[in-house]
């Protein structure tokens, strides 16, 4: 059962929050869903340089708020908020409604699964041997702070000729357990062989007692 449901989708509404925020009737709803996967797509291919770990968009009746959380803002921003300027012009034409756009930094990377998952998808496309990525990747999240952390490939791992899955595992991971602050990531590493499978989970804790909202459960770990 585990295996059969995304992690952050199990957990909106107790430790996450949704990453689009806004109601449109069935005659939008649809065209809203689609600029919303293409400012994703465009800011992820243009943008992968600065860490970009979630990107919120937020509709209001006059602007689109489009909020980019960044482990490394300062390239985001460019030498005198150039680049950001450029990166707003540029969705702009891509909407209709007026764009705005917040970026938020990220503290500790080496707790977020998306990014984690996406450095050892770098490692991989570098040749870099996968299970000693897997170890080191592992401990770096462990000596973060993290309760736990599990990092799954799947694919022509070494360019063997059949597919495989590999993981690494350190500390405790409770998928079924929801007041857990489950980090989850996916992405894919586009190598000569073909694309290998990068899942990461990372528990960064347990939700305070008393807590009801995700921003209530930003602060301290509740073990």
């Amino acid at each position: 059962m585990g295996q059969k449901i995304n992690p952050i989708s199990l957990r909106i509404g107790i430790t996450e929050t949704w990453q689009s925020m806004w109601y449109a009737d069935k005659k939008h709803f649809g065209d809203y869903v689609v600029e919303d996967e293409k400012i994703r797509r465009y800011i992820k291919k243009n943008y992968d340089f600065a860490g970009i770990s979630r990107i919120d968009i937020e509709r209001g009746r006059e602007q689109v708020k489009v909020v980019v959380h960044s482990a490394r803002p300062g390239l985001l921003i460019g030498s005198k908020g150039r680049e950001v300027e450029r990166l707003q012009s540029n969705l702009q034409d891509m909407i209709t409604q007026p764009v705005e756009i917040s970026i938020e930094e990220v503290s500790q990377p080496e707790l977020n699964a998306q990014l984690v998952a996406e450095d050892v998808a770098r490692e991989l496309e570098r040749r870099s041997a996968f299970r000693r990525t897997l170890k080191n990747m592992a401990d770096t999240t462990m000596d973060a702070g993290a309760l736990g952390v599990k990092i799954q490939i799947s694919g022509r791992l070494g360019g063997a000729e059949i597919a495989r899955s590999v993981y690494e595992h350190r500390g405790s991971i409770p998928l079924h357990t929801f007041k857990a602050k489950i980090s989850y990531g996916f992405t894919e590493s586009r190598t000569k062989y073909g694309s290998i499978g990068v899942k990461v989970w990372i528990n960064n804790g347990f939700l305070p007692p008393g807590a009801k909202h995700p921003e209530e459960a930003e602060n301290g770990k509740d073990a």
